[in-house]
């Protein structure tokens, strides 16, 4: 057992460590930067389709014991996150005082630092929720055996790559700097040490709550990716913008696609 758990411990560390990617942008001046964010926006809507419809609600469907529960688990998800973007909006007009104007949203404010949009954290919660079950999914693998562990590793490896890098973009473009995006993202990342160490102490116990995890996050991502990134993409009147983020979008779910085949 201890085998085991040094094995899911030092994998699912590489797997948080991944959420780092963004540190190659660093170099980039914020121009050219927020000239791609445009392009990482429609990744990421296409992404969260993607991952979404095609991964992990079969994965669900096939996991839990009563498939009725998937449906009811991804509009928990949805309804979840609806609540939680009222309280952030809330939260974000009550903080609002006479002084400033926010650029983003033309609101007047006394602060000079550009306002987080909520959209961004609506971003971390998701994919804090998608990383804790990847730690979990993690043990559990590990738990069969060392090779099904390994496997299961390198699969979430190629699946997080192009997620960081568009969660990145997207906390760019609601406002966070490049060095604050970079750290809150590595923090939701390690939602999956969090998820790999319940697994390994409830063992086989815990494993029956997955699936119903796996539709939750579903719903989650549905909801950011139907509210909050398409309108954002919408935005861009340019014909010639909208094609390239239409591609972006069809790119995004290419590569969800593509990981089924790994």
């Amino acid at each position: 057992m201890t085998e085991i758990a040094i094995y899911a411990i030092v994998s699912v560390i590489v797997v948080s460590a991944v959420s780092l990617i963004g540190i190659i942008t660093l170099s980039l001046r914020e121009h050219l930067l927020h000239q791609i964010l445009f392009v990482l926006v429609g990744v990421a809507a296409g992404g969260m389709f993607g991952n979404a419809i095609i991964n992990l609600i079969p994965e669900s469907l096939a996991e839990l014991p009563q498939p009725a529960a998937a449906p009811f688990a991804i509009l928990l998800g949805i309804l979840f996150f609806f609540v939680l973007e009222k309280f952030l909006h809330w939260k974000h007009v009550h903080s609002v005082e006479e002084g400033c104007i926010d650029p983003i949203h033309n609101e007047i404010i006394t602060h000079r630092e550009r306002p987080i949009r909520p959209m961004g954290y609506l971003v971390l919660y998701a994919d804090a929720v998608h990383n804790f079950t990847d730690g979990i999914i993690i043990a559990a693998s590990y738990l069969i055996s060392i090779p099904v562990g390994i496997a299961t590793t390198i699969a979430v490896i190629l699946h997080e790559i192009p997620q960081e890098i568009g969660d990145f973009g997207l906390l760019i473009h609601s406002g966070f700097s490049k060095w604050h995006a970079l750290g809150v993202n590595f923090i939701s990342a390690l939602a999956a040490v969090v998820g790999t160490l319940l697994g390994l102490f409830l063992g086989s116990s815990f494993s029956f709550l997955t699936p119903f995890i796996i539709a939750f996050a579903a719903g989650g991502f549905l909801y950011i990716a139907g509210t909050d990134l398409l309108p954002e993409i919408h935005k861009t009147a340019d014909p010639r913008r909208s094609a390239i983020q239409f591609l972006a979008i069809i790119g995004g779910i290419g590569i969800m696609f593509l990981l089924l085949l790994v």
